[in-house]
């Protein structure tokens, strides 16, 4: 298969969304014969390498949200590298005006249209004061999942309703995988703990991801200074970086680390002993499996990505997602039970375990065989339609 694919950003920053489909894309050309052609807006200063062949898209940078680029359009010279290419399938993974022009051209093409659902653009607008905007937001979103033939999503719930918005079952789950050599509880590091100055008797509480308002960080912050007003000995950890990292200023006990990566990150992560996700606008939420591969109990906001991977009391907690004290009392019984905190760590490790990125990405190759067969049977019925009688 050659696949075209369109990103908002492929790899000039590192999130979740876009290391999936790096790894998608190497998985397709490595194990599949596959070849794949990204089209993406980047920067200067690209946060890792990229898989397969990556094409710069012209963008601009956006007002509110400075870290992020924004494809104006689909330019002549892009459209004429998409012909020259020649795909068998176009791939769109944001509903932004590159991804939507990319549908357009698709269509004029001929070639079927596989979407990705990676973020919930319509649980963001709340935190930048833009509520007036989810009706139009979201006549966008239906409209731009409606326009492709197949759309893959994180979970089985989001692939429900994915169905229910379509009116057809042209919908399949693309989960996610975890690295479980690098996310492993032997990475847990006490000399590590003790560099940031953390003692021996503090319970760190992770927070993980990038630091961005939409994450919970009201909450994550709320929750902390309620525990030390109780009195709870207790450590906040971040891990991570954003443009909303002075919210944590609040906490001058916070142990910042910045952006890490790599066996650095899973260091961090391991030697935490709890992490603690307020977030309710996650589709899948990566961080939520790579800490429980660490070993670490999860506690998380009530949201359908958590429910899809956490089973409450086993191998997580689920807390109502503004209710500070639920989040409290939760975490004051862990932090007071080393054997708990064991416990549920076990577990949580177990559950991360059951996922992989190879069984992930052969289920999306899946879903673009099956697309192209039925696009293939399509026009031959088609064909045989215009024949005279």
């Amino acid at each position: 298969m050659r696949i075209a694919l369109f990103s908002g950003n492929y790899n000039y920053l590192r999130e979740g969304a876009n290391q999936a489909l790096n790894i998608l894309v190497r998985h397709l050309e490595d194990k599949s014969g596959c070849t794949v052609r990204v089209y993406s807006p980047v920067t200067d200063t690209p946060a890792f390498e990229p898989a397969g062949t990556l094409v710069p898209v012209p963008s601009v940078t956006l007002p509110k949200r400075t870290e992020f680029r924004l494809a104006l359009g689909l330019p002549r010279e892009i459209r004429e590298d998409v012909r020259r290419f020649q795909p068998d399938l176009i791939h769109v993974s944001t509903p932004d005006i590159l991804g939507t022009r990319a549908q357009t051209f698709a269509k004029q093409l001929g070639v079927p249209i596989v979407a990705s659902m990676h973020t919930r653009f319509e649980t963001y607008l709340a935190y930048y004061g833009i509520e007036w905007a989810v009706p139009v937001l979201n006549a966008h979103l239906r409209r731009f999942y409606r326009r492709s033939d197949h759309v893959l999503a994180p979970t089985t719930a989001l692939v429900a309703e994915m169905k229910m918005m379509r009116g057809d079952d042209h919908a399949s789950v693309w989960s996610r995988g975890i690295d479980a050599d690098l996310f492993n509880p032997a990475r847990r590091d006490v000399a590590w703990r003790h560099a940031q100055g953390i003692a021996d008797n503090e319970v760190v509480v992770l927070f993980f991801g990038r630091l961005v308002l939409e994450k919970g960080i009201d909450v994550f912050v709320s929750v902390i200074r309620r525990l030390e007003q109780q009195g709870v000995r207790v450590r906040p950890l971040v891990v991570g970086a954003g443009p909303a990292a002075a919210l944590f200023e609040g906490l001058p006990a916070t142990i910042l680390t910045g952006h890490v990566a790599g066996k650095d990150l899973a260091r961090a992560v391991a030697s935490a002993d709890v992490l603690l996700c307020p977030s309710t606008t996650e589709t899948f939420g990566n961080v939520l499996v790579e800490a429980m591969a660490s070993g670490l109990p999860v506690v998380s906001a009530d949201a359908q990505n958590a429910r899809s991977i956490l089973t409450a009391g086993l191998d997580g907690f689920i807390c109502q997602p503004l209710d500070v004290e639920a989040y409290v009392t939760v975490l004051a019984r862990l932090i007071a039970d080393r054997g708990l905190r064991e416990t549920i760590g076990a577990a949580a490790r177990r559950t991360s375990l059951t996922y992989s990125w190879d069984a992930a990405s052969r289920s999306v190759e899946a879903a673009y065989r099956e697309v192209l067969a039925r696009a293939s049977s399509a026009s031959s019925t088609s064909r045989k339609r215009s024949l005279p009688k």
